[in-house]
């Protein structure tokens, strides 16, 4: 028997939110940090736009998966990049997926600043948790390293 990857998909009020929160940022209003991603579709060919929390973790960035394996994840493995928006800044990026050993620490600062919008999604996991537990955690959550191209 295969399991399917761990994917939490949004309901109809966050799918909504959503819709918002990236008309914001494409218009220049991040609200706490909030940038919008667009990433090409591997079926469609088409620009998908959605908003992310970007993560800043020693000195590098990083766009982490909290629903899991959604298609944004999928489609940024299959197109290797993407872009980012704030307003009219937008910036070009490639990125490298962390393997789950090397993504804990990222995670674990990821739920230390955005934990009190997405814990939701970790299973009982936290920034608080131990190590064990958040590199079980980390398969379920891809955490991509971006470097900006442009």
């Amino acid at each position: 028997m295969t399991t399917q990857p761990y994917y939490l998909k949004s309901g109809p009020l966050a799918a909504r939110l959503n819709k918002v929160v990236g008309w914001l940022a494409r218009h220049g209003l991040s609200i706490m940090g909030t940038t919008e991603l667009s990433v090409r579709g591997r079926k469609s060919g088409k620009m998908l736009r959605l908003p992310v929390n970007l993560h800043e973790h020693d000195g590098e960035q990083y766009l982490v998966s909290a629903r899991g394996h959604s298609q944004w994840v999928r489609n940024m493995r299959a197109a290797g990049g993407g872009e980012l928006r704030v307003g009219r800044k937008v910036r070009t990026f490639t990125v490298e997926e962390l393997p789950p050993a090397t993504a804990a620490p990222v995670l674990r600062s990821y739920l230390k600043r955005w934990g009190w919008e997405v814990n939701q999604y970790f299973k009982g996991v936290t920034a608080k948790s131990s190590n064990e537990e958040l590199l079980a955690a980390a398969p379920d959550h891809p955490v991509f390293r971006i470097t900006e191209t442009r």
